[in-house]
């Protein structure tokens, strides 16, 4: 008996398989859904972040001083790679005049007499104002510019201050902070942004598609004659295209991301290669949950839009959620993306033991579970299963 179930749910998921294959040979939409729109979004995703960091963020330098030594900072701050002077304007109000037309991202001033107060002994400042409305690139600017004025600092101290008071006098602070940029020493926004936007578009895509295909039975009404007597096993046929297709160019974006961009894998390969799967079914679940629970293809739709589109956002891969409103730390808590980001940034860039990434992949599988019992049930329920069932 339980030999002859097994085969009656396994042909019923095969030709749940070939009946959704069947459509999207012909529903040139549909096919176009997994195939060539994941590709041109991994293609212009991929050619958009291709820079890696930021090059020659336009900054404006107002040297009060007007000694040799500034001079010498504002050629070394153009010198630098992350920054380049775009104009010296003669007074501060001048460079805030161009901040506010955001002609430049940042303003160096350096105040009169810094440089003759810094050869006497005294503690000198040099002025940085960044555009915190742009964060991402003030602040790349911002650290440049420190960078930049660091290293003058090094080079006034060891040219002209001990010359001047001799080098006995010289005293290195007694504490320094030494900071070290781990698993991202580029500061890569390639490596940091590509590996969070694969996934949360493809995922994205892979619940769209799926939501269409259920949805379409409901929109149709034909859910009783697909689901059949082997509803579990109709279901897992014809989501398993979706789930495949996705995992593949999921797996061709982890591939460029970490061997043709980055250094490779620093965890398990084969954990990553297994979260895929995973990820992608549970994106499929949700779409059967918004399906089952709307019995609405258009507002199943809508709803999977207005939660995995956002599951970038509230992931806490950019914006963080920590300390945040209790909404947001258990809507990202029940989003697929959040499991996988925390697994892949394990493996894929930290390289933690590989049982510290099982809760994540368990994660996953619950969700999987969750999702589709509701929904799956919910959609039997609407539509009872034919005579002689059992």
């Amino acid at each position: 008996m339980a030999a002859g179930l097994t085969r009656r749910h396994g042909s019923a998921a095969a030709a749940a398989l070939r009946r959704e294959l069947h459509h999207l040979r012909g529903d040139r939409g549909d096919r176009l859904l997994i195939t060539l729109v994941p590709l041109l979004m991994l293609a212009v995703m991929a050619w958009l972040f291709s820079a890696s960091v930021m090059r020659e963020v336009p900054i404006a330098v107002v040297d009060l001083d007007n000694s040799a030594q500034s001079r010498q900072l504002a050629r070394m701050l153009d010198a630098s790679a992350g920054v380049s002077v775009a104009s010296q304007p003669a007074t501060l109000q001048q460079a805030q005049q161009q901040l506010r037309r955001l002609e430049v991202f940042a303003v160096v001033l350096v105040p009169r007499d810094a440089t003759r107060q810094a050869l006497r002994g005294q503690q000198a400042t040099v002025f940085s104002f960044y555009n915190a409305t742009y964060l991402t690139t003030g602040q790349s600017a911002a650290r440049d510019i420190a960078d930049a004025v660091a290293a003058w600092n090094a080079r006034l101290l060891a040219e002209r201050i001990g010359l001047q008071v001799g080098p006995g006098r010289l005293r290195a602070a007694p504490i320094a902070v030494q900071s070290d940029i781990l698993y991202n020493p580029a500061r890569s926004y390639e490596l940091f942004l590509l590996p969070l936007i694969f996934p949360a578009l493809l995922s994205l895509l892979t619940a769209l598609a799926c939501a269409c295909a259920v949805g379409r039975e409901v929109r149709d009404g034909t859910v009783r004659r697909w689901l059949g007597h082997a509803p579990w096993a109709a279901l897992l046929g014809k989501l398993l295209p979706y789930i495949v297709a996705g995992s593949l160019w999921s797996l061709l974006g982890l591939f460029y991301v970490s061997f043709v961009r980055g250094d490779g894998v620093a965890g398990s390969l084969v954990l990553l290669v297994l979260a895929q799967p995973l990820l992608h079914a549970a994106s499929a679940a949700y779409a059967v949950l918004f399906v089952g629970l709307t019995r609405d293809m258009g507002t199943a739709l809508s709803t999977v839009g207005l939660t995995l589109g956002t599951a970038l956002a509230f992931s806490g891969a950019t914006f963080p959620v920590i300390d945040a409103p209790l909404f947001t730390r258990v809507w990202n808590l029940l989003l697929p993306l959040t499991a996988y980001v925390k697994l892949q940034t394990q493996q894929l860039f930290v390289g933690a033991p590989w049982n510290v990434s099982l809760w994540p992949l368990l994660t996953l599988l619950l969700m999987v579970a969750v999702a589709c019992a509701v929904g799956g049930w919910r959609l039997m329920r609407s539509s009872p299963a034919p005579a002689g069932a059992p």
